[in-house]
């Protein structure tokens, strides 16, 4: 089975366990319900949850078994897409090549989606906890770490992160910085969530892991960064030129787009390096090397 292949069969598992966590939409709340499953169904690579089912088979476990903390980051993932796109954020009307949630659904529909969408990967988890599909001192862990880098010091501080240097010139260490927390931080999460699922013992691979999934998050940046610029809306499915519209001072705007370019190859390859403490990795390399080279 080659990369596209594997990548496809994980996210057609991905999708069928989300169809079952979403309820039924016959309630007099079903507005919600239908905002957060059309967010969630909008597509993409699902990527975040490769990354943990992955993790966890190079790790001696069955992908399966990682399944409910899959569906609970891309849960994650798509409460932040939804608020990313707000008017009070960066006000984008497409996502995806889709109206974005809040366009389809209205501000506040979308902004509780994003919420219950926040709130759910903790259920789900703590359940599969519960049932011991994952040990439950081992979803005590994800839970914990999940906590920690989407919240101050993950993704929701990076977000604050770029809506302060709006209009400011931030330096290079800075913005770097900032993409750790704001997209590295939850491909950290996947790479160590899926070592934590399949066996807690094999604790000594976390920093290999959560390694790959910095240097993985920062390449995804700076790439979206490029694509910004050079890529077409309609292959990109989301409006292009934000940034500068924005008035967000980016990696590219710090240092160009070669320059850019040069740096993603180089994260790549770093990445690459720290997947050396595993064995069977070629998926994930191959991943790494598609997410360098991509064009949407």
């Amino acid at each position: 089975m080659n990369v596209n292949e594997q990548l496809n069969e994980y996210a057609q598992m991905t999708e069928e366990a989300l169809g079952k966590y979403i309820p039924s939409a016959d309630c007099p709340q079903k507005s919600v319900i239908e905002a957060a499953r059309y967010s969630l169904n909008a597509g993409g690579k699902r990527l975040r949850p490769a990354l943990v089912m992955e993790f966890c088979r190079i790790c001696g476990g069955k992908p399966e078994t990682a399944l409910p903390v899959a569906c609970a980051i891309e849960m994650m993932h798509t409460f932040s897409l939804i608020h990313d796109d707000l008017p009070c954020m960066d006000d984008d009307d497409l996502r995806r090549g889709k109206p974005s949630c809040h366009k389809a659904f209205g501000e506040a529909t979308a902004l509780l989606a994003g919420d219950a969408l926040a709130i759910m990967p903790f259920e789900i988890i703590a359940k599969a906890g519960a049932e011991k599909i994952i040990e439950p001192v081992y979803a005590l862990k994800i839970i914990q770490l999940l906590a920690q880098l989407a919240g101050f010091v993950g993704m929701i501080g990076g977000q604050t992160l770029d809506l302060e240097y709006e209009n400011k010139q931030p330096s290079v260490s800075e913005i770097l910085e900032m993409y750790r927390m704001k997209t590295g931080a939850l491909l950290e999460f996947c790479c160590k969530a899926g070592c934590i699922a399949a066996n807690w013992g094999v604790q000594e691979k976390l920093i290999p892991a959560g390694n790959f999934g910095q240097r993985l998050g920062l390449a995804f940046q700076i790439t979206d960064d490029i694509l910004d610029i050079t890529a077409d809306e309609k292959t990109l499915g989301k409006p292009i030129g934000s940034d500068k519209e924005n008035g967000k001072y980016t990696y590219v705007s710090a240092v160009g787009i070669d320059k850019a370019r040069e740096y993603v190859k180089q994260l790549t390859a770093e990445a690459k390096e720290f997947l050396t403490e595993f064995s069977d990795t070629e998926f994930l390399n191959e991943l790494a090397d598609i997410l360098a080279e991509r064009s949407n």
